[in-house]
């Protein structure tokens, strides 16, 4: 039995408190590097209106805005994929039903080992960082990911992107004066760590970004891609659904055209939040 402290925040327990007391069928949302929980407000709004109880949790350590993220990165070090799908997992262990899970580049691969630990009623993985076994690595994802991997010592570190690599790895297509006011509003320091493990992913038979793809209570899962993503190209989240397609389970790809890796936060957000509510609302109706 294990004795390891919980790393559930007082917040993380109310939201799931209020989930359970609602009755209604919960939906949590797992945000990648860059972002914070508040980056799925919008999204959580649209959910709730739907029927849903939205929950929020962050990755274990992070702070509760913008301003204090940029003001103390250091608390965003030494994160790696495992420790943060195990905080996932601790907290959906709270909830009585159990969840639909939406994630977001590394949020959607934690959202795919959440499935594939049979933890999701459905899930949905929006340009999903790369898990074990997935091969293409286009020249894009390269340059979208050198920030951080272009110094070894980065893996140990929190990484913040300068407005030129944040234009570059997110806000490719959009207008610079939306990327400008994305930057402002959701930019935040990341831990280098689950970079480095994407990367040598296919090299460590131990990665902790391994996916238990053929999990028959993985259950139904959709991949969205953003055509023009920089960061998570079409052929990875391609070869991703490929992987997945080996489940039983109803599995799903669509491809939302003219959208970078903002796709979540941008100005286009309500068409891919209402992509991914139709495919929950399939298997999960309040």
């Amino acid at each position: 039995m294990s004795t390891a402290a919980s790393t559930v925040t007082e917040h993380e327990a109310a939201q799931v408190t209020r989930a359970n007391e609602s009755g209604k069928p919960p939906v949590v949302f797992v945000h990648g590097l860059w972002l914070l929980p508040s980056s799925w407000d919008r999204w959580a709004e649209v959910f709730e209106q739907a029927g849903y109880a939205a929950v929020q949790p962050g990755w274990p350590d992070d702070p509760e805005t913008v301003e204090e993220a940029n003001e103390h990165p250091e608390v965003f070090a030494r994160k790696g994929v495992g420790e943060v799908a195990d905080h996932f997992d601790e907290v959906i262990a709270g909830l009585e039903r159990k969840p639909a899970v939406i994630g977001h580049s590394f949020g959607g691969l934690l959202a795919q080992i959440i499935a594939g630990r049979g933890l999701a009623s459905a899930s949905v993985a929006i340009d999903p960082a790369p898990f074990q076994g997935v091969l293409p690595l286009p020249v894009s994802a390269l340059r979208a990911g050198a920030p951080v991997l272009r110094n070894p010592a980065n893996y140990y570190r929190a990484v913040p992107l300068t407005y030129e690599q944040f234009r570059y790895a997110f806000a490719n297509a959009v207008s610079e004066e939306e990327a400008k006011e994305l930057y402002e509003t959701y930019a935040v320091p990341a831990p280098g760590q689950p970079l480095f493990q994407a990367a040598t992913a296919n090299f460590n038979p131990w990665a902790e970004t391994k996916v238990d793809t053929e999990n028959p209570e993985r259950g139904p899962l959709l991949v969205i891609s953003g055509e023009k993503d920089n960061t998570v190209p079409h052929a990875i989240a391609h070869a991703s659904f490929k992987k997945q397609e080996r489940n039983p389970g109803v599995t799903e790809f669509t491809e939302i055209p003219g959208r970078g890796h903002a796709l979540v936060i941008d100005n286009g957000w309500r068409e891919v939040a209402q992509t991914a509510l139709d495919f929950v609302q399939r298997f999960a109706t309040p």
